[in-house]
């Protein structure tokens, strides 16, 4: 495992052990890189980690967050959870077999509870520290999939992890370049024809609101992330 420290006088939670069926090895000897996050887009957290527990539907995650605050853990961080699905981020196609998978009940359609929210800043630092895994590859299961999917979607509050230095969240400050290389060069992978999928994931997370064509501060933010945290 990595050598990163949970920070002295952090919070601490215990999931509550929930085992879910839906899990392997992680192939090729691969281990967790990536963080990801989703949305359950279910209005109960007990029938959402029900389900991913459920042979029958051939999904699962590391650990399922309630509104509450309510922890589960389903999968060994050490195992390949089944949660991304179809998509990549930077080199790696695999992302299940490179990635932890964590679910925050939602519907999609609401705010992150301010207790899931605690939840989820008491889970990541332990997670990061323990496989030394970077802010800037905690990811939104858009992010790796765009046009398939949309959560964690933004309603999500990314710049409260950027300020715990669980997540980034860039500053316009670089002249504008290639909005597709930079993204590329961050690590999100698509075709050209992907354009406003890209832009929609893109915007959902670091633009939240905003609509319209692609504009400088889209370029400016899309320089930022390549520069600062390049993927590729």
């Amino acid at each position: 495992m990595g050598s990163r420290a949970v920070p002295r006088g952090a919070r601490r939670l215990t999931p509550v052990w929930h085992p879910s069926d839906n899990f392997g090895q992680r192939r090729l000897g691969a281990r967790p890189d990536i963080v990801v996050i989703h949305y359950t887009a279910m209005a109960s957290a007990t029938a959402a980690r029900d389900w991913l527990c459920n042979p029958a539907s051939e999904v699962s995650a590391h650990y399922v967050i309630a509104r509450t605050g309510q922890c589960w853990q389903l999968v060994h961080e050490d195992m390949r959870a089944w949660h991304a699905g179809r998509g990549a981020w930077g080199g790696i196609s695999d992302v299940n077999s490179h990635s932890i998978g964590i679910e925050l009940a939602n519907t999609g359609a609401e705010p992150f509870a301010e207790a899931q929210m605690r939840s989820l800043e008491t889970l990541l630092p332990g997670i990061l520290a323990r496989w030394d895994i970077p802010a800037h590859r905690v990811i939104g299961h858009s992010d790796m999939a765009p046009g398939r999917k949309i959560d964690p979607g933004p309603m999500f509050d990314w710049s409260r992890l950027a300020d715990k230095a669980l997540a980034v969240c860039p500053e316009p400050g670089h002249a504008p370049g290639d909005f597709h290389a930079d993204l590329r060069r961050f690590g999100y992978v698509f075709t050209e024809a992907q354009h406003a999928p890209l832009l929609a994931a893109f915007r959902a997370r670091f633009r939240p609101g905003v609509q319209g064509p692609i504009d400088d501060t889209d370029a400016r933010l899309a320089r930022a992330l390549a520069e600062r945290w390049p993927a590729l």
